[in-house]
């Protein structure tokens, strides 16, 4: 076959290279159900047709004119097999995530005039049906779950006929490189969402040139759980595709240890705080040792935590290192399946301190740096050592360019950059001058690795008009066991401070040996001598800082946040606008009284 030119020819690709029993494997009724590459031909060719005879089409070719259709589901077969058969009649999919408000919810079907959404399963149906009729475009919403009194997404897989094929085939033949594939609505932290367009061409350039940045071979595994609507997801499940890697579904974040153990996967992808999750697991596990179990272990930590890479270790932290890896990290390496060769990681900034122990460990983590407006790839570490760098997001991938602002910030250029907002030009016009797509972040070349210090909309100026960027000193903060998040405040203010959520299991460890009654997590943190403890811990952090970013004050918050609770991103970045407003209280305990005792 030729260079692929649209996404959805890593079905042919696929059959011309090497077809699959395994393309696509899910979990239906505990047992693992595969879809192998010629049946999801099949599928996605009967899901056209189907679609063309309900009047789905491209309409005049535009990005208005394409008929939009929106799927809001957990990841599993269905989502992609979905997604290449829209694709391939030119109508576009606009995903979103399955925990999005119903207002938001409304307002991406209206705004992208959505023809037919399709729901995982009951609880989405009638979250559906709940607006329906405030969005005059819609007409059909199917369920990929049979669900009672519900149109089944099956159905469309019988309503093709041979007249319908062949104008699939001769539909899909006039779809372009630079022809829009999908429409992402970026769930900002504030404002109503922007709907992201990118082409085949955005994407796919993204993927091919993403391609070499990964583990060579064939017979390869990933297991996926991080959702399939945001780009970072779906444009690896196309790495994935066209390098004819089996991709598994996770039955949800609740099984992926069992997932793991069962799938063994060589590869998967993640975010910052999963694995950050991940590791607080193992480590709590190797704080549960005694003896000399727990004295290996927590030796093996140490040597992991004085880890680099592309330098010469010396031959007696070498031969340490070997055995650490045969006494304790192989014991990791199984918990994740055995057979893992690294783990992609983005959306966020990582700890430096978890990748270096993790690589040490024997399981490299590729952290890479992008956004939905860039398709998303912009720089990537690489499986190869030789291109890994820990505290960067490493080199950029070929055909990107990037140049530094006079203000820091970093602005990109090449074929991944969106063909715009939808129907938004005015804010088109400010993301991108001259071919250059603003990202909001400021960063450095080091080299030619990348680094990023900060999100320009975070950094904010004391009182005193000096700039704090926050994210390095969470990071730094999250370091610590007993530290489960934190943010940074003092925007105007006349010094730094923080609200700190503990880390509640070992608090609560620590509460039990050093006498304090108190058990849950609202009482705990009332407590002098867990003030204290916390206080002497942010004092050994400031050390690393300079003094205008050092936290004088915190507030100690007994309840973590979450998507549920409407503080973090699906994607599990702070919604720092949100805490400031819920957690208005706290931050001013912080400031009310500046003569009160502070943080030395």
């Amino acid at each position: 076959m030729t260079e692929p030119r649209r996404l959805f020819d890593c079905i042919q690709y696929q059959l011309d290279s090497k077809p699959m029993p395994d393309m696509l494997a899910g979990k239906e009724n505990g047992q693992w159900r595969k879809y192998s590459t010629q049946e999801v031909k099949e599928t996605v060719d009967k899901l056209s047709a189907g679609l063309l005879n309900l009047g789905i089409s491209d309409g005049d070719k535009t990005p208005e004119g394409r008929d939009k259709i929106t799927i809001i589901c957990k990841n599993r077969p269905e989502w992609l097999m979905i997604d290449m058969a829209i694709q391939q009649i030119g109508a576009v999919l606009t995903p979103v995530y399955p925990t999005i408000s119903i207002s938001e919810l409304e307002f991406i079907l209206q705004d992208a005039q959505v023809k037919m959404v399709f729901v995982n399963d009951e609880d989405l149906y009638r979250k559906v049906l709940e607006i329906k009729a405030n969005v005059p475009s819609l007409k059909d919403v199917y369920t990929i779950e049979k669900v009672p009194g519900a149109k089944h997404w099956k159905e469309i897989l019988t309503l093709g006929d041979e007249t319908a094929a062949a104008k699939v085939k001769a539909i899909a033949g006039t779809i372009q490189f630079e022809d829009l594939a999908t429409i992402i609505y970026t769930s900002g932290t504030t404002g109503k969402p922007k709907g992201v367009m990118l082409s085949h061409r955005n994407i796919l350039s993204n993927v091919l040139d993403s391609i070499p940045c990964f583990p060579p071979g064939e017979n390869m595994r990933s297991l996926s759980f991080l959702p399939l609507n945001h780009v970072f997801e779906r444009m690896v499940s196309y790495i994935y595709l066209f390098k004819g890697t089996a991709i598994y579904y996770a039955e949800s974040l609740e099984t992926i240890g069992d997932n793991l153990k069962e799938v063994k996967p060589t590869m998967f992808t993640t975010v910052p705080r999963l694995l950050e999750k991940v590791y607080d697991k193992i480590m709590a596990k190797g704080a549960e040792l005694t003896g000399i179990k727990r004295k290996l272990f927590f030796w093996a930590h140490d040597l992991a935590t004085r880890f680099e890479i592309n330098k010469s270790q010396s031959i007696g932290y070498r031969m340490q290192l070997a055995l650490a890896n045969k006494l304790i990290f192989s014991k990791w390496r199984e918990a994740l399946g055995s057979n893992l060769l690294c783990i992609v990681t983005g959306g966020a900034a990582c700890q430096v301190r978890l990748i270096r122990i993790f690589t040490a460990a024997g399981i490299p983590i590729m952290e890479g740096y992008g956004l939905t407006e860039t398709s998303p790839v912009i720089s990537v570490n690489r499986y190869q050592e030789a291109d890994r760098k820990f505290g960067s997001v490493g080199p950029l991938i070929d055909h990107v360019e990037v140049k530094i602002a006079e203000d820091g910030e970093i602005l990109c250029k090449g074929p991944n950059i969106m063909m715009g907002y939808y129907k938004r030009p005015d804010l088109t016009a400010e993301a991108i001058t001259d071919g250059w797509y603003h990202t909001g972040d400021i960063g450095l070349l080091d080299g030619r690795f990348l680094k990023i210090t900060d999100r320009k909309k975070e950094m904010f100026k004391t009182s005193g008009g000096k700039y704090v960027a926050p994210l390095p000193i969470e990071n730094k903060l999250k370091e610590s066991p007993f530290i489960e998040q934190v943010m940074v405040v003092g925007s105007e203010r006349k010094f730094v401070g923080a609200l700190i959520v503990p880390s509640l299991s070992n608090l609560k460890d620590w509460a039990r040996h050093h006498g304090v009654q108190a058990t849950t997590a609202a009482d705990l943190v009332k407590e002098p001598k867990v003030n204290h403890l916390y206080k002497e811990l942010v004092e050994n952090f400031n050390k690393h800082f300079n003094h205008v970013e050092q936290i004088k004050k915190f507030e100690l918050l007994p309840n973590e946040w979450s998507v549920e609770t409407g503080e973090m991103t699906p994607k599990l970045s702070l919604k720092r606008k949100v805490i400031m407003e819920k957690f208005r209280d706290a931050i001013e305990r912080i400031y009310h009284d500046a003569r009160q005792e502070t943080v030395s």
